[in-house]
């Protein structure tokens, strides 16, 4: 199974954006969707930007991956 995570991009260098991923920063490749934007979201999976989501299914995506890791953590 790939769990890609959605993040917000906030600068564009070329093939390579910094993202803030759920309040992280991160280096990734936009070479798979070299049309994405400032501001947009994408989903990152291994380092990669494959995909342009709304920020609808951002924010979704977001809250539905803190509600499985509250949930892990419970039993743990």
């Amino acid at each position: 199974m790939c769990l890609a995570i959605p993040a917000k991009i906030v600068t564009i260098d070329g093939t390579i954006a910094k993202v803030d991923m759920m309040g992280n920063e991160r280096i990734v490749s936009i070479d798979l969707v070299p049309e994405v934007g400032l501001g947009e979201y994408v989903l990152v999976h291994a380092g990669f930007a494959i995909s342009i989501i709304d920020d609808e299914s951002a924010k979704e995506t977001e809250e539905l991956l803190l509600e499985v890791a509250e949930a892990y953590e419970k039993d743990q």
